[in-house]
Parts: C-alpha cells; structure tokens; sequence
C-alpha cells in the first residue's frame, strides 16, 4: 500500500466520522424546537432538555474535528504562509504539528480518557429532577482525540511528502461551496451563458 493510499484511508476514516456526526444537528434541532413547543403552548418544560442539548452541540463540536483537519479547514493565519512554497510550509506545518499539536491533542486524549474512567466508575448523572447519565458524552472526548491524533499523524505524513517532492499530496476533497454555487449557476434559466461562465470561472478561481 502506498503513502497516498495510507493518507487517503485516513481522510476517509475522518470524513466519513465527520459527516456521520453532523446528522446530530438536525436532533439537536427537532430537540429545540419540541421543547419551544412543549414549554410555550403546553406549558410543560422538561429538565433534562438543557443537558441534552449540550451534549449533543459538544459531541457533534469533537468529533468533527479530526473531518475539519482532514479537509484543512481549521483557521490559519495566512498572511506570509500562503505566499510561500510548498517546501516551506510543510517545513512550518510539521513543525508547529510535532512541537505544539501532537503534545497538546495527546494530553487531551489521555486526560479525556480518565475522565471518562472516573465519570463510568461513577455511573455520574447530571443534578437534574430526570437525570441522564454523563459519562457516554464524556467518552466522546478521548475518542475524538484519538481520532484527530491519527489525522494529525497523517497530515505530518503528508507535510514530509511535501517537503521531499515540493508539491503537496493529493487530498480526499468534499463538496465545497464554490462546487454548489458552480452547480447552481449551470442549471440556472436566470443567467445568460457569458454571465454564467464568468461567474463558474471565478468561483473555480476562489476555490483554487
């Protein structure tokens, strides 16, 4: 197996964790918005409707982490970077990955595991009138560590690629906004075929 068959496996393994944990934003709306209704037209609040919502929010928040590093999408401060070589960045890139990112997601996911020991020993609940247990959404905290430590390893991987042939890897892309905003204006009646081009034409530009 390949190096780009190794990054690609990982990309894969972050993408698809990533898009089945987004799904957790449509429960956690229909939870919102049957709460609004139970507690404004029945006048029937329920307690744990608060805990749950955080839980959710703070799941779907961890584990698309390792999807958002996978697909670069963390914020990056650009300025200089993004004038410089490839060669150049991956140097930074793997760099700032081995001095700061691999300590600090590594402590997260073994002092996130402990807490999710401590949390299961207890069987902890949250201090409400219908408790709900705590320590499955604690698990969720080393399991998103684990996960974006092994894309981080991926993306050292790919910044030593890099470095040694002077163009970046191939990555496992998703559909980005400049790929639906082409898809509209194509099927679009609206737009004259120059105006049209045009627009397709820039927004490729933007994503490239």
């Amino acid at each position: 197996m390949s190096i780009q068959q190794l990054l690609r496996g990982v990309d894969l393994l972050s993408t698809l964790v990533g898009k089945a944990f987004a799904w957790l934003i449509v429960a956690l709306m229909l939870l919102v918005v049957v709460e609004v209704f139970k507690r404004y037209a029945l006048n029937a609040p329920t307690a744990w409707v608060f805990d749950a919502s955080n839980m959710l929010y703070g799941t779907l928040f961890m584990m698309c982490g390792a999807y958002t590093l996978a697909q670069n999408g963390h914020v990056r401060g650009d300025f200089l970077y993004g004038s410089m070589p490839p060669r150049r960045q991956a140097s930074i890139d793997v760099v700032m990955y081995i001095l700061f990112f691999l300590p600090g997601v590594a402590a997260l996911t073994w002092s996130g595991y402990d807490y999710f020991h401590d949390s299961l020993a207890i069987r902890e609940q949250t201090f409400n009138a219908d408790p709900l247990p705590v320590y499955p959404f604690k698990f969720m905290i080393p399991l998103a560590g684990g996960l974006v430590l092994l894309q981080g390893v991926a993306e050292i991987v790919r910044c030593v690629v890099c470095i040694r042939t002077g163009q970046w890897p191939e990555r496992l892309k998703d559909a980005e906004e400049s790929d639906v905003v082409a898809q509209q204006l194509e099927a679009s009646e609206f737009v004259d075929d120059e105006a049209r081009k045009l627009a397709i034409e820039k927004s490729k530009g933007v994503k490239g």
